[in-house]
């Protein structure tokens, strides 16, 4: 293993730090570094133009497999420490440390006709993940979280998302600025609702569209309704009258995407 750098303490500042960096997001962002397990995972780093600070390889786990490894410091690291920093035990035994990406909505590049979902609030770090999963299965065009409440790099967000949040184009903005962005680029705005809603197979979906979604808890707020283009609804059949975001927000969009011509 030529150029690594063997570490076999625990008690290693690196290890330290690897731990730091999953469990507070207020180090994620002061330090502008995350962790990401797994060769699936980093590959999709890789794909998304990430910057890769550090990967630290257990060859017991890993095998002797060292080609085609993004350019960084290299460390070899034993299974105990391993089995000390995974977040799971099924990520292959490679974890890696990279530099966080900015999501201001500025850096958000859409298409002519652009499909877009918007979450309000999401707290729970695995409706986040579940949702960009959506999002890269569909291939829309961007996932904006307004007045988001869960760093994006937070480990089960990665987990989650099976690493979808580096193929996903992300913006982060207040509600203000988001429905701002989305008026500024001719987008019609459907919201999620109970009250004052069309059944969502009636929406035309085939212009710039964005499809809004809230929490499960409190819906969205008055600022989003206020600015609806329709409200929207799936109509249900049984006692309860929602279901997880994530499977709303999956509905919504693959009926927007039937009505463009997807086709399985």
């Amino acid at each position: 293993m030529n150029n690594f750098i063997e570490i076999s303490s625990t008690q290693n500042p690196l290890v330290k730090q690897v731990l730091v960096l999953k469990d507070k997001s207020r180090e994620r962002k002061k330090s502008g570094l995350f962790v990401i397990e797994g060769q699936r995972e980093i590959e999709l780093a890789k794909k998304g133009n990430y910057i890769f600070d550090t990967l630290l390889i257990c060859t017991e786990i890993f095998g002797d497999d060292f080609t085609d490894f993004p350019e960084c410091k290299h460390y070899s690291i034993t299974k105990n420490i391993f089995n000390k920093i995974a977040h799971r035990g099924s990520t292959e035994g490679i974890i890696a440390i990279c530099q966080t990406k900015k999501h201001s909505l500025d850096t958000i590049i859409l298409r002519d006709n652009p499909l877009i979902l918007v979450a309000e609030a999401p707290e729970k770090p695995g409706n986040i993940g579940a949702l960009l999963r959506t999002a890269d299965a569909a291939n829309i065009d961007a996932v904006l979280i307004a007045n988001p409440k869960s760093d994006v790099y937070n480990p089960n967000v990665i987990r989650s998302s099976v690493g979808c949040v580096f193929t996903t184009q992300i913006g982060e903005g207040s509600t203000k600025t988001i429905i701002q962005f989305l008026k500024s680029k001719n987008c019609k705005i459907y919201c999620a609702a109970l009250t004052a809603s069309k059944n969502y197979i009636d929406v035309n979906f085939k212009t710039p569209s964005a499809i809004v979604v809230g929490t499960e808890a409190t819906g969205l707020s008055d600022e989003w309704l206020n600015n609806s283009d329709a409200n929207i609804i799936i109509p249900m059949e049984g006692e309860i009258d929602s279901m997880n975001v994530s499977v709303s927000a999956a509905i919504l969009i693959f009926e927007a995407k039937r009505q463009r011509g997807f086709r399985l």
